[in-house]
């Protein structure tokens, strides 16, 4: 763990803070297992699209360089977007920014040169982690 108090996560676990997220959809006041911000290398979030309707079903894809992160820090809500690049996913994980918005204190830029250690040092984590296991499509839906 770093400065960032962000963890690397599995696909598995991944999969079982979305299920987790589904089965308390309902709940007034949801309490999740997993509390914390998670970034999950390697896959990204998608939709079923039928007949120009987006169904609601959430499916994790696996696609190269692309990253999903979740932030789950209150217990109650998770939130959980998709980034192109590992530091742009920290800085959201951060700030609750995306690159392009811009705040008054600082911008993405400085707050990449700030944080450039911390953003080696999950890189550092992505090469020794071994390939994570594919999860079988239909296991990948949440609505079964």
């Amino acid at each position: 763990m770093t400065k960032l108090n962000t963890t690397l996560i599995t696909v598995q676990d991944a999969w079982a803070m979305l299920k987790d997220k589904k089965n308390q959809q309902n709940e007034r006041f949801p309490q999740f297992e997993k509390n914390g911000k998670f970034i999950l290398p390697d896959y990204k979030l998608t939709r079923k699209r039928e007949a120009f309707k987006i169904r609601k079903r959430t499916f994790l894809k696996r696609h190269a360089r692309s990253y999903v992160a979740f932030d789950s820090d209150n217990g109650q809500t998770l939130w959980l977007h998709n980034f192109p690049s590992l530091s742009a996913a920290l800085f959201w994980l951060d700030t609750g920014l995306k690159t392009n918005d811009m705040d008054i204190h600082s911008s993405y830029q400085q707050w990449k040169s700030n944080h450039l250690d911390d953003i080696n040092e999950f890189k550092d984590q992505l090469r020794k982690k071994s390939k994570h296991k594919h999860i079988p499509r239909e296991a990948a839906d949440l609505n079964n």
